[in-house]
């Protein structure tokens, strides 16, 4: 039987809580009482991601919170629930298991919307573009390397073998600077840039900075392009805009909060 990370959290974190109250005892084990409430809170966790809970998941639930009642009893008599680093632990696992609760609710109750969704995939369709392109490169640690580079091809120099003897793209150096196709989209703003201005088979008149350092680039093709249909980059765009959502609200925390950071050295005087 699997049991959701939240589940495993909260098992972690409620089982040295409060003691059961009257009627809310699942089993006990040695006089201690293991909570009812515990026991339906796995169930429901369990029944709500998709498990059909039988009688026969029922008892590998209650067994393995006895056998969990059994080692926690054995590490208290060992004192560990009273070790600095225990201790450090479990704070840690129960701020992440609220923070993780919190964020769920958020999402729920601010949901990404349709046309939000609609209008990242026309946006992204823009970025895009409508073309795709066939490029090379050949990547060099600086400028007057590179303006080496452009002047032993201005004098007939092969650029597949310059590639392969000095770019430092170790992604494209063995395929002799080829980049593959692309949509300008998808590459770095200055290196885009480039691109766009070059006719089919020319290479850049001047070294290109990213970055990744100095680029010499050959556009090697160009080709119509469509972007893919909405359905197949919603859920993407989706999660997309939830992370910014996030970021948002944590950004705006952040502006209302007074922050004082003590682990950073003080400033010299």
């Amino acid at each position: 039987m699997k049991i959701s990370r939240i589940t495993l959290l909260l098992l972690a974190t409620l089982s040295l809580s409060a003691p059961a109250l009257a009627g809310d005892v699942a089993a006990t084990v040695n006089g201690k009482p293991i909570k009812q409430s515990l026991f339906d809170f796995i169930v429901k966790d369990a029944t709500d991601h998709g498990q059909k809970v039988d009688d026969n998941v029922r008892e590998v639930i209650i067994s393995k919170l006895i056998s969990s009642e059994l080692v926690l009893q054995e590490a208290q008599k060992s004192g560990f629930d009273k070790k600095p680093d225990f201790l450090a632990k479990e704070e840690l696992t129960r701020r992440e298991l609220l923070v993780n609760v919190y964020i769920q609710d958020y999402m729920k109750n601010h949901p990404v919307s349709e046309s939000d969704t609609k209008a990242a995939y026309e946006k992204f369709k823009t970025e895009l573009g409508d073309k795709e392109y066939s490029a090379r490169h050949v990547l060099l640690g600086s400028e007057a390397e590179a303006k080496e580079v452009i002047a032993q091809l201005n004098k007939g120099g092969d650029f597949s073998k310059i590639a392969k003897e000095k770019s430092k793209d170790p992604g494209s150096k063995d395929k002799a600077g080829d980049l593959g196709w692309f949509s300008l989209g998808g590459m770095v703003k200055p290196f885009a840039d480039a691109v766009a201005k070059l006719a089919k088979g020319s290479v850049s008149p001047e070294p290109v900075q990213t970055q990744f350092g100095w680029h010499v680039i050959k556009l090697d093709d160009v080709r119509e392009m469509k972007a893919p249909p909405y359905d197949k980059v919603k859920e993407n765009l989706q999660k997309q805009l939830a992370q910014r959502q996030l970021e948002k609200m944590l950004t705006d925390l952040r502006a209302k909060a007074t922050v004082i950071d003590n682990t950073k050295p003080a400033a010299k005087k």
